[in-house]
C-alpha cells in the first residue's frame, strides 16, 4: 500500500478525500490503495544534552561547551505524540512506498524526514510538492510526484539550521545564565533572537542619546501649497532672517513649471515579510497574527503557500491567471476590464523563473467564501495586489514649480496623475491610502498673496522600531533599504527565515526582553542589560548572522557543505565559552518590569530593615543598634524602636521586614508572659509600639470577617464612603468614614491588617 504522511490532520483529511481514502481509522485514513496519516507538527526533535551525557543535565560552566559528536533525534515525550508515532511506524512497516506530503518548505521537509528516519523506514520515498491546497493543485501534485532525493539539500539545510540553533542556543543560554544571571533568571541567547534584540537596543540607545540640533526653514503658503526656500534649510538664524523680511514685503510670482512624464508600476505581489509589514502598518496586526491569518487562508484553499520570500511568479502560472481572475466574482468590478479587454499583460516585474525557488509569491487561488473581518482584510489586499499587477502602469507627470517673492526663490514638488492605470483597483481604499502630493494647475507669471513663515525646527532622531520596520531590518540584516529592487538583493543575507521571524519577535516579547508601546517595539531593562553584558560581536551582529543564513541557503542550493557549517559553528561556540568564562565581572541580571520605573523600583525595594523610612515619622531612616532597630531621629523627635527581643522571643529580620511591608508578621509561637506561652502575630499599635495579637483574638488580621468592635455581634461591612456594622438595623451605630482611616494610615502601606487594626481602635 502507499502511505502518505501530511503535516497536520486537516491536510491529511483533504488529501484523503481526493485520493478516495474515505475510511477513518485511529490516526489515519484508508481506501483506494492509499493510507493517509499525519503528524502534529514536530513528532520528533533533537535530543537534549542529558540524552548524550547524564552529567550534561547540570547547568555548570565546567560542562561547557556541549558539542555532541553526532546529532540524533528522538520522539517528543508527549503521550499523544508517542501514540501517533507508533501508528505511523506500524504503517511504514507495511508500506510499499511512502509519500511525503509535508508543507513544501524547509521546515516541512525536516518534520517528515525526522519521522521517516526515526521509524527506520528504508523503502522508496516520493515527495508531493504543491503551493496550494485546492483540489486541482493536489491532483496535479500527485500526477507529478518527485523522488525524495531531489530535496536532500533542502533537508540538509534544515537539519543544519536546527543543529546550529541547538549548539548556540543551548550553550550560550547556559553560559550567560550561569555566568551573569540573577536569582532564578534564565538569560536566553539565540542565533537569531539575540541580534534582533541587539538592533532594538541599539536603536533605543541612539534615540536616548540623540542631541537635537536647531535649524531654520523659510517657507511660504501660496494657493494652499507649501513652497520651501530653494537652497534648503539655514543652520544659522541670522542667515535666513534678512531673506525672511524681504519675502514679507513682496507678492508671490510663479517663475517656472517643469513637468516630466513618467510611469509608476503596480505594487509588487506579497512575500510573507511584505504582507506582515503591510498588515502591521495598515491594520495594526502583529507579525504573528498576520502569519496565522495567512496560514488560515491557505488552509481554506483561498491563497497559495504563505511562508515565502519571493515577490515573483513562475512563467507557468501565467496560463492560469485568466481562470483565477474569472473566479474572483466578488472583485468583478476590477477584473472585468482585464477579462473583456486585450490579452492579459505579462510583465518581467511579475513573472521571473530565476527569482522563484521552492515557492512563488502569495496569490489568490480563485476560491471565495465568507471570512471573519481580520481574515477578510488580509485576503482583500492579497487579491487586489494580484489584480493590480495585470493592469497598465499608471502614468504621472512629476512637476516642479519654482516661484519667487522679493527675488527669493521657492520650490514645490508634486505630481499629476495623467492615467490612473492600476490605481483604479485601490480606489475604494480608506482615506489614508489616497494619493498625496498632487499639485493644482499653475501658470507661469501668475501672482498673488502668500503667507511666509520663518520657523526654528530641530533635527529628529530615527523612529523607534515598529514590528513592520523590525521585520524589514531582519530581512536586510539591519541595513536601511527602502528600494524594492535593492531589498531583493539583500534578502539572501537577512536574519531568520520569513516563516520564523514572527515567532522570533514573539519569543522576545514572551521572555520580556522587548515590550510594546502602542505600535513601538522597545527594549526592557533586562533586554538592555543582556545586550550590554554580551561582549562577543558575533552573537549580536545582524550582518554576521545574515552571513550564516546565506550559508544555509547555499547548503540548500548544493553550493556549501552542511558538515563545514556545523564544524564552524562548533568552533565558534568553543571560542565563545572560553571567552565568557574568562570574564572577570559578573552582571547579575534580573528581570525588571520597565526601563521607566527602574529608578522608582530601586528606591522602593529594600533587602532588609536598615535604611527603610521610619513608619512613625516618615522622615528618619531605620538604623541598627545593639538591642533594637530605631529611627535615625531617635534622640531628636522620634521614639520609634523595634526591639530584637519581644516577650522573651527573638524576632528575625525577615519577620520585621514582613511587619513593615504588610502590617504584621505571620503567626509566631514561643512568646512568654510569666509562665504562660502564647502565639500570635506581631503588629504596631496606634502609637507605633510593638504589640501581639493572640491567635484567638477577635478581629485577628487573618480572619475573613471583622467582628464589630462596638456591639460584638455584627460584622464590619465596607460601604461607598465608610465602614459600618451589619447590625445597624438592630441599633448598632458603629461607623468609620474612609477619610478618618486615610488620616490614621498616615503614609503607611494600606494593608488589610492595618485597616482592621484602625477599625478595632475606633470604638
Amino acid at each position: 500500500m502507499k502511505v502518505c504522511i501530511a503535516e497536520k490532520p486537516s491536510v491529511a483529511r483533504e488529501i484523503a478525500s481526493i485520493l478516495g481514502a474515505n475510511t477513518k481509522r485511529d490516526g489515519y485514513y484508508e481506501g483506494n490503495g492509499y493510507v493517509v496519516t499525519y503528524t502534529f507538527g514536530h513528532l520528533c526533535t533533537l535530543k537534549e544534552p542529558v540524552d548524550y551525557k547524564p552529567y550534561w543535565k547540570s547547568w555548570d560552566l565546567n560542562n561547557l561547551p556541549m558539542l555532541p559528536e553526532k546529532f540524533e533525534t528522538k520522539v517528543v515525550s508527549n503521550s499523544g505524540i508517542q501514540k501517533q508515532f507508533k501508528i505511523v511506524n506500524e504503517l511504514f512497516e507495511k508500506a510499499e512506498v511512502v509519500i511525503n506530503c509535508g508543507d513544501a518548505g524547509q521546515e516541512g521537509e525536516l518534520i517528515q524526514r525526522w519521522v521517516i528516519n526515526e521509524a527506520k523506514y528504508k523503502g522508496p520515498v516520493q515527495r508531493l510538492w504543491i503551493s496550494s491546497l485546492t483540489t486541482e493543485a493536489i491532483k496535479e501534485g500527485f500526477q507529478n510526484l518527485k523522488p525524495s532525493t531531489n530535496y536532500d539539500n533542502l533537508y540538509y539545510a534544515a537539519f543544519s539550521r536546527a543543529i546550529g540553533d541547538w549548539l548556540l542556543g543551548i550553550n550560550a543560554t547556559r553560559l550567560y545564565t550561569v555566568k551573569h544571571g540573577g536569582y532564578k533568571q534564565v538569560l536566553s541567547v539565540g542565533r537569531v533572537q539575540t541580534p534582533t534584540l541587539a538592533m532594538v537596543v541599539e536603536r533605543f540607545k541612539t534615540i536616548e542619546n540623540f542631541k537635537p540640533q536647531p535649524y531654520w526653514e523659510l517657507q511660504t503658503l501660496y494657493r494652499n501649497i507649501l513652497f520651501s526656500y530653494e537652497d534648503g534649510r539655514f543652520l544659522k538664524k541670522e542667515d535666513g532672517e534678512t531673506l525672511a523680511n524681504n519675502v514679507k514685503e513682496s507678492e508671490f510670482e510663479i517663475e517656472s513649471i517643469t513637468k516630466k512624464k513618467g510611469k509608476e508600476y503596480a505594487p509588487k505581489l506579497f512575500d510573507l515579510t511584505g504582507l506582515q509589514v503591510y498588515c502591521n502598518t495598515k491594520f495594526g496586526f502583529s507579525a504573528d497574527e498576520t502569519l496565522k491569518i495567512a496560514q488560515a487562508l491557505y488552509e481554506r484553499k483561498m491563497v497559495t503557500y504563505p511562508r515565502v520570500d519571493t515577490t515573483f511568479l513562475p512563467n507557468d502560472i501565467y496560463s492560469k491567471v485568466y481562470g483565477i481572475l474569472k473566479k474572483l466574482t466578488n472583485y468583478s468590478g476590477v477584473t472585468k476590464p482585464l477579462l473583456l479587454g486585450k490579452k492579459i499583460k505579462k510583465s518581467s516585474k511579475v513573472f521571473n523563473d530565476k527569482k522563484v525557488t521552492d515557492h512563488h509569491a502569495i496569490m489568490p487561488t480563485g476560491i471565495e467564501t465568507s471570512l471573519p473581518s481580520s481574515q477578510q482584510q488580509v485576503y482583500d489586499i492579497i487579491v487586489k495586489r494580484f489584480i493590480a499587477v495585470f493592469y497598465d502602469d499608471s502614468v504621472v507627470a512629476n512637476t516642479t514649480v519654482i516661484g519667487k517673492a522679493g527675488n527669493v526663490l521657492f520650490k514645490a514638488i508634486g505630481k499629476e496623475i495623467l492615467d490612473k492605470g492600476w490605481r483604479i483597483v485601490f480606489e475604494n481604499s480608506s482615506k489614508s491610502d489616497k494619493e498625496s502630493g498632487v499639485l493644482p494647475t499653475f501658470e507661469k507669471g501668475e501672482k498673488g498673496p502668500h503667507k511666509p513663515s520663518f520657523l526654528e525646527k530641530k533635527t529628529k532622531p530615527p523612529n523607534q522600531f515598529t514590528e513592520a520596520s523590525l521585520l524589514r531590518a531582519m530581512e536586510t540584516a539591519g541595513k536601511q533599504v527602502d528600494d524594492d529592487e535593492l531589498r531583493d538583493l539583500m534578502k539572501e543575507n537577512g536574519i531568520g527565515r520569513p516563516s520564523t521571524r514572527a515567532n522570533i519577535i514573539e519569543t522576545l516579547f514572551k521572555r520580556k526582553y522587548i515590550k510594546r508601546n502602542k505600535k513601538q517595539v522597545l527594549p526592557t531593562d533586562t533586554g538592555i542589560q543582556l545586550i550590554d553584558t554580551i561582549q562577543n560581536d558575533f552573537l549580536k551582529s545582524a550582518e554576521l548572522t545574515g552571513s550564516w543564513e546565506k550559508q544555509l541557503k547555499d547548503i540548500e542550493k548544493g553550493d556549501y557543505s552542511a558538515g563545514a557549517f556545523i564544524k564552524n559553528m562548533k568552533r565558534m561556540v568553543d571560542a565563545l565559552v572560553y571567552e565568557v568564562r574568562s570574564e572577570k565581572k559578573r552582571a547579575n541580571i534580573s528581570y525588571t518590569e520597565s526601563i521607566q520605573n527602574k529608578k522608582s523600583i530601586v528606591k522602593k525595594t529594600f533587602n532588609g530593615v536598615v535604611s527603610r523610612p521610619c513608619p512613625k515619622c516618615n522622615t528618619g531612616k531605620l538604623l541598627k543598634g545593639k538591642t533594637a532597630y530605631g529611627c535615625s531621629a531617635f534622640k531628636k523627635t522620634c521614639d520609634f524602636i523595634l526591639p530584637f527581643k519581644f516577650m522573651n522571643k527573638k524576632i528575625s529580620d525577615n519577620q520585621f521586614v514582613r511587619l513593615l511591608d504588610k502590617g504584621s508578621t505571620v503567626n509566631l509561637k514561643g512568646f512568654k508572659t510569666g509562665s504562660e506561652a502564647i502565639e500570635g502575630v506581631l503588629c504596631l499599635d496606634s502609637g507605633f509600639k510593638l504589640k501581639i495579637q493572640p491567635k484567638s483574638a477577635e478581629g485577628k488580621p487573618n480572619s475573613k470577617n471583622l467582628i464589630c468592635p462596638k456591639c460584638k455581634k455584627g460584622i464590619v461591612l465596607k460601604g461607598k464612603s465608610a465602614y459600618g456594622c451589619s447590625d445597624y438595623k438592630s441599633g448598632c451605630d458603629f461607623k468609620v468614614d474612609f477619610d478618618s482611616i486615610r488620616n490614621k494610615i498616615n503614609g503607611k502601606k494600606p494593608t488589610k491588617e492595618l485597616v482592621y487594626r484602625i477599625l478595632n481602635e475606633s470604638t
